[in-house]
């Protein structure tokens, strides 16, 4: 809440800088728990103050009248035309209250106004009295206020079909610098904005504008077609001292006095409330996620040419009726002839018929001042004042003014649309009308309504309303409460008790407004409601803004400046004095950066805390100059195809609290070659020995205490074949950044680099034949940096060395393992495995320690051109060797681009045998092999590498499964794939020498290796999927399997 200011202080001061009142402040003990927002919020009496600042909102629809912008300054920021007989709030106040001023010298200089226009009725004249030293009486202005708002209408001439529809930016540079020419020097343009012949200026003092931010202006037409600027309303939003939001809306709603005129002002409004958004707020860089609308703000003020009318009364009376109030000549049992104020001070308007010598009479209500006069009384200066010496109160005085203002404000249309809800019911309200309408005067007059051949009807159209936001929010209450209670009523209905006991349907069925006992107070709204001593006591309400912080609005003055004759209608001003804690940018930087400190401070002491030591191999190289703490990253060298990396990080908690660790997966990029589809993995185990002889120790997350230790393994690894083929094509180095997830801790960041080793595996085969001796890796000494093998090099082979080699050893193996088994007891191949060696799913040891690096070694010595037996030690059991030797050779098989047959031959075969699968007979198979070398022969040094491949499976075949010569023939006699069939001939001689089962087992074996085979070496063109990528790999099978019967054992 706002302290009340001392009462001898200068109204004009904008702002109160001093020390926080010691019982607001808040001093939070600790601050680990908060946000640095929160934790700053929390001492917010310590970087805000109050603020005091009047603003002054006023409206005028000059009517498109020529010179209207010269008598600006005197209304706006002068505050002179005031006219105090046509307003009786003027009446009552002192010359000593804050809104208001006297200027004897102002009054002494005012020249006498003459009130007919030229040509105009010889007995409409103005009267001033002879008493100059009575005190012109004006509005507060000057550097007394500290934000200016003007909304002005019809700056332009709307008549005109073109200035009605486009604005003209000339117009308001016109208005601009008169008003500017009048505000005090340094006074600060805030906004400013025209829709045709709207106009809203914002301007603010110094110590006022350093404290505005967020300022938003939009322009909502609603004329023409609905959305035309004709019509409409310009907005603007601020931001007052980082914590108080306002809205200034000024409008210009459709004209007209028939029921679709007030309807479509209705309309009118309630676009302007629905369609208005302003920018989201930003504070501190911090930008909201929404705009604003209007209801969201703190403060809003709607005002303009709003056009509502008075209903139900005859314009010629209301005409009539206030003319006499204007003349004087309305109370007529006052017989005070004598001027109450100067010439400067008062126009009077009257007939020349009822001309006295001494002037008009003054109604008695004009007295601003009650004084009493001891010397006509003979008690005692202790003795009361009589009671008829009293001013009576113009609300009961029949005669006065404010009477016949009161019996006029029921048939006002903008009253009657709150109270049925159509417009304006969310919780606006006004100040009270205690002066003329300010629609329609003949121009040039003051006090003479329009006496032109319309004669239309005096009406309050400008107005300036207001609300706060306690006062939506009340609004949405009780409308919510409304719609529960007719809920209730309706479920009460839908039961069947609509005959609810009387004090039931009170709660229900009660509406205020059909209230006839007593003085029916419903029909007025309370904001309407008139006290005798509305202005004279403190009517400061309190609101809570939406960041919290407390203000406090109050209306000062609510009044029209009658003498301001240059249009046909009234400009109407209203002051309001506000109060509000508003942030000072010095102090909360200050506290800001102690709050950082403080919270940074904590957080040390609070947050785990790590340390990471890089363990394992020697370092190479490029790897020697590796921080032990891994912040130079981790650099593993050389990395080849499928040759697996490890090295591992000590990770010790060295904080004082407990300390949750887990590595972020990183997504892989689309767009990046070097994306790693698993290359990289970490893996934290307990120790070194327990993660090499269980792997499921291994955890993804984990919680040290303090003072524990918890290793965790990097491994790199080269697998993926699409990888392969992009890493051979174009060398790179291999990098990524493992993230170590500290809870509520410091995130560490280790980078992971290797450097591509070119490999023979992922080349096509016109590669592989231009290998020179020495392998790849020979070629890349010669060549640094190459990617593919050009073509353009020499063919150095008919058929790929690496290919020879692993043929080579496979038979050389398959022939030393089955002595192997003739000659040691422990060895048994598996015979009764479908597809083994080749199926992987049938090999016995792959799942050994070892394997993966003897597979890498055999890559290796394939690289550089070195025998494969001799890489493999001897102690390694020879049905293992076999098994790694030929994953190996699948490996190299299906990482060729374009296998040993390619797209082009697969696609030939396809259309010269389209039954290559269904061959019945031994003849058949017979033409089909000639058919696939014929086509095969087109390409040599395919035909080459398909014939060394089939032949070594043929004689693997038969040296794994070999059959005697009857069991050859029954063969020869079944088609190829005739798995599970049985030649009837052979089992009608009882002196035959054929094992069924060991011909099923033969057939089986061909047929599973033919699957494999065709699949890894055969390439078809575009991808195929469900039945037809089943009918494709029968079809590869076929090839390979009638490649694979031969005379031979």
């Amino acid at each position: 809440m706002m302290t009340s200011t001392d009462p001898d202080r200068d109204p004009s001061t904008h702002s109160v800088v001093g020390p926080a009142d010691p019982a607001d402040s808040s001093d939070p003990t600790s601050t680990t728990h908060y946000s640095l927002s929160r934790a700053v919020h929390a001492r917010k009496s310590e970087y805000t103050r109050p603020h005091r600042i009047r603003i002054k909102i006023g409206t005028w629809n000059v009517a498109g009248c020529p010179g209207t912008d010269k008598d600006l300054a005197s209304w706006f920021v002068d505050g002179d035309g005031l006219e105090p007989r046509f307003n009786t709030d003027l009446k009552k106040l002192s010359l000593s209250e804050d809104s208001i001023e006297a200027d004897s010298e102002a009054a002494a200089h005012q020249a006498p106004v003459e009130s007919a226009q030229d040509g105009g009725p010889p007995d409409e004249q103005t009267e001033s009295g002879s008493d100059t030293g009575k005190p012109a009486v004006r509005v507060v202005g000057g550097d007394k206020i500290g934000l200016y708002v003007l909304g002005l209408q019809e700056i332009v001439n709307l008549n005109l079909v073109q200035q009605s529809l486009y604005s003209d930016p000339s117009v308001v540079a016109k208005w601009q610098d008169a008003l500017e020419a009048a505000l005090p020097r340094d006074y600060t343009l805030v906004a400013c904005q025209q829709l045709v012949g709207l106009l809203l200026l914002i301007y603010a003092s110094p110590d006022v504008a350093a404290t505005i931010s967020n300022e938003s202006t939009v322009s909502i037409g609603t004329g023409l077609l609905g959305y035309m600027g004709n019509k409409g309303a310009v907005v603007s939003r601020l931001l007052l001292g980082e914590t108080t939001r306002l809205v200034f809306s000024n409008c210009h709603l459709a004209s007209g006095h028939d029921q679709a005129s007030l309807d479509r002002r209705c309309w009118d409004y309630n676009k302007i409330m629905s369609q208005t958004t302003f920018t989201p707020i930003s504070h501190s860089g911090v930008m909201e996620e929404e705009g604003d609308k209007i209801g969201d703000e703190d403060f809003s003020f709607f005002f303009g040419d709003l056009n509502f009318r008075l209903d139900g009364l005859p314009g010629n009376d209301i005409r009539h009726l206030l003319t006499l109030h204007a003349r004087g000549e309305y109370d007529i049992s006052n017989t005070n002839s004598n001027p109450q104020f100067g010439e400067d001070s008062v126009f009077v308007l009257h007939d020349n018929d009822e001309d006295t010598t001494d002037g008009t009479s003054t109604p008695s209500m004009i007295s601003r001042e009650t004084s009493f006069d001891r010397n006509d009384s003979d008690e005692s200066s202790e003795d009361l004042p009589d009671p008829d010496d009293f001013v009576p109160d113009p609300h009961d005085d029949p005669a006065s003014l404010q009477a016949t203002l009161d019996s006029l404000l029921p048939h006002d249309q903008l009253r009657l649309a709150m109270k049925n809800k159509k417009a304006f019911h969310e919780g606006w309200r006004e100040g009270p009308i205690t002066f003329l309408p300010t629609y329609k005067y003949d121009v040039g007059t003051v006090g003479l309504f329009d006496t032109s051949e319309k004669k239309r009807a005096p009406s309050w159209c400008d107005r300036i309303l207001y609300r706060t936001r306690q006062d939506t929010k009340q609004y949405i209450k009780n409308h919510q409460d409304q719609i529960d209670a007719q809920n209730r009523d309706d479920d009460l209905k839908r039961r069947g008790i609509e005959q609810a006991a009387d004090d039931e349907s009170v709660l229900f069925d009660y509406d205020p407004t059909t209230d006839s006992s007593g003085d029916n107070q419903a029909t007025s709204d309370t904001v309407y409601d008139y006290d005798e001593y509305d202005g004279e006591e403190e009517n400061a309400e309190q609101v809570i803004t939406q960041d919290g912080v407390t203000d406090e609005i109050s209306l000062d003055l609510y009044t029209s400046h009658q003498r301001i004759m240059s249009s046909d209608h009234k400009p109407l001003v209203a002051i309001f004095t506000l109060k509000y804690d508003a942030i000072v940018p010095e102090l909360k930087a200050k506290v800001h950066a102690e709050v950082a400190r403080e919270l940074d401070r904590a957080e040390n002491e609070g947050r785990p805390g790590i340390t990471l030591v890089v363990d394992g191999s020697e370092p190479t190289t490029a790897d020697r100059s590796t921080a032990a703490d891994g912040s130079g990253g981790i650099d593993f060298g050389d990395i080849g195809f499928m040759r697996r990396k490890s090295r591992s990080l000590t990770i010790a908690n060295t904080g004082r609290v407990q300390a949750k660790l887990n590595f972020l997966e990183t997504p892989a990029s689309e767009d990046d070659g070097n994306h790693r589809p698993g290359w990289l993995g970490v893996k934290f185990v307990h120790s070194a020995n327990e993660y090499d002889k269980n792997e499921d120790a291994s955890i993804k997350g984990i919680s040290l205490e303090p003072g524990e230790t918890v290793n965790a393994v990097i491994e790199i690894e080269i697998s993926d074949l699409k990888q392969l083929r992009t890493l051979n094509e174009s060398p790179a180095q291999l990098e990524d950044v493992l993230v170590l997830r500290v809870a509520d801790g410091r995130d560490h960041f280790i980078s992971v680099r290797a450097t591509w080793t070119p490999s023979c595996f992922g080349r096509s085969l016109e590669e592989l034949i231009r290998i020179p001796r020495g392998g790849i890796s020979a070629l890349m000494k010669e060549r640094p940096n190459t990617g593919s093998i050009p073509y353009s090099l020499d063919v150095q082979s008919s058929s790929p060395p690496e290919l020879f080699k692993l043929i080579e050893a496979i038979e050389s193996l398959t022939e030393r393992l089955i002595a192997d088994e003739n000659m040691i007891e422990d060895i048994h191949i598996p015979r009764q495995k479908v597809g083994w060696p080749f199926d992987r799913h049938t090999r016995q040891t792959n799942e050994d320690d070892d394997y993966a690096a003897l597979r890498g070694a055999i890559i290796e010595a394939l690289e550089n051109d070195q025998p494969i037996l001799e890489t493999l030690a001897a102690d390694v059991p020879t049905l293992k060797r076999l098994e790694i030797v030929c994953e190996s050779l699948l490996l190299f098989l299906e990482s060729m681009p374009d296998g040993i047959i390619s797209a082009p031959l697969w696609a030939r075969i396809e259309q010269t045998l389209p039954q290559i699968a269904s061959a019945k007979t031994p003849a058949e198979a017979e033409d089909v092999k000639a058919n696939i070398l014929d086509i095969l022969s087109t390409a040599p040094y395919y035909n080459i590498s398909f014939v060394f491949l089939t032949a070594m499976l043929a004689r693997v075949a038969g040296e794994l499964l070999p059959l005697n010569k009857d069991e050859r023939e029954a063969v020869s006699t079944r088609k190829p794939g005739s798995l599970g069939k049985r030649s009837l001939s052979f089992r009608r001689n009882a002196g035959s020498t054929v094992d069924e089962s060991a011909i099923q087992r033969r057939l089986a074996w061909e047929r599973r290796v033919a699957e494999i085979f065709g699949s890894a070496i055969c390439r078809t063109g575009a991808p195929v999927d469900g039945r037809e990528k089943k009918a494709a790999e029968e079809k590869m099978r076929g090839v390979v399997e009638v490649f694979m019967r031969r005379d031979g054992p």
